[in-house]
């Protein structure tokens, strides 16, 4: 019995003496609201779901998320507002992949750069987007096997939602590994490329899906390809550039959340499990797909590997092919 206390109070003592231990972020975060970054004009797909994942966390913490949108130079200038931030995890920035490529085809000072690789400190990548090549009906292109043809009868051009974004990045591999000359021709986000394409402007755009989700039905846009390693849920009877012989050409595009470099660890778990949660949530799933995103979650280290690889890879590919933006 006295072996037993013993045991029962040395148990109690060294609980005590952890929690003592343990940092004030366990408990104390958060205590006040929390501010989301939007490094991109309200309205966009980035946007939308900053403000859908804004309203989920508000609910688990307890305390108000605000969405700050600082838009700007394709994401610099609110991505650098959050690397300046102090690391208290009450600053945080939801990104889109072009996070890791926009320094690269960019021309930034020391005031407007950051550091994409240890900079900031990630948390959690919230989704994947696929990438597609979306043709307009009136074009009369049907499937990608008609590009080459079409290509020859008249001169060709491609929508993106900007110079050196994922989609131009696509749109010029594309070029170069079916001999194709289609022109590229930049726009400021995606709703006017879409809305042009649907115009009959421009015959092609490479965009994500969900864009271009409610012209499908209705037979007003076609999708040709997808830029994945696997044929999307979004678009499962339309083939991959694999699938069509282009085996190099696969860009997915994906969003993560970031904190300022430093961050306390138990403030990035706290985070962490907090999102993982709300991505395994039906109604958030649903209206990610309807953005043509697919929910995905998982470990900080699992942002970073992608953050990392998107920064080599597509820095030899922006310089490969000499892309720059406007």
């Amino acid at each position: 019995m006295k072996q037993t206390r013993r045991q029962a109070l040395a148990l109690a003592l060294s609980i005590a003496a952890a929690s003592a231990a343990a940092p004030v972020w366990a408990q104390g975060f958060p205590s006040k609201p929390v501010t989301l970054v939007v490094a991109y004009p309200a309205g966009g797909d980035t946007d939308a779901l900053a403000r859908l994942f804004a309203e989920k966390l508000s609910t688990r913490i307890g305390q108000p998320v605000v969405v700050d949108n600082r838009p700007g130079a394709s994401g610099v200038i609110g991505s650098s507002f959050v690397a300046k931030a102090p690391a208290d995890g009450y600053t945080l920035l939801l990104a889109p992949s072009t996070f890791s490529i926009a320094q690269l085809v960019l021309k930034t000072n020391g005031s407007s750069s950051y550091d994409v690789l240890n900079g900031f400190t990630p948390i959690i990548q919230t989704g994947t987007l696929p990438l597609a090549l979306v043709a307009s009906t009136a074009s009369g292109i049907k499937s990608f096997k008609d590009l080459p043809a079409a290509a020859k009868a008249q001169p060709l051009s491609y929508a993106s939602p900007g110079s050196g974004s994922p989609m131009h990045i696509l749109g010029e591999m594309v070029n170069k590994s079916a001999g194709l000359n289609i022109r590229h021709v930049p726009y400021r986000g995606v709703a006017p490329a879409v809305n042009d394409v649907l115009g009959g402007h421009v015959p092609l755009t490479y965009i994500t899906l969900g864009p271009v989700a409610p012209y499908l039905p209705n037979g007003k846009m076609v999708v040709l390809a997808v830029a994945d390693h696997q044929r999307s849920p979004l678009a499962p009877n339309v083939p991959t550039f694999q699938e069509l012989g282009y085996k190099d050409i696969e860009v997915t595009a994906w969003h993560g959340l970031f904190g300022p470099k430093g961050m306390p660890a138990d403030v990035v778990k706290t985070l962490n499990g907090h999102f993982n949660e709300i991505l395994k949530m039906p109604d958030v799933a649903s209206k990610m797909a309807v953005l043509g995103a697919l929910p995905l979650g998982g470990t900080p280290e699992t942002l970073a590997k992608t953050n990392a690889a998107d920064f080599e890879r597509f820095g030899r590919i922006i310089k490969e092919l000499g892309i720059q933006a406007d």
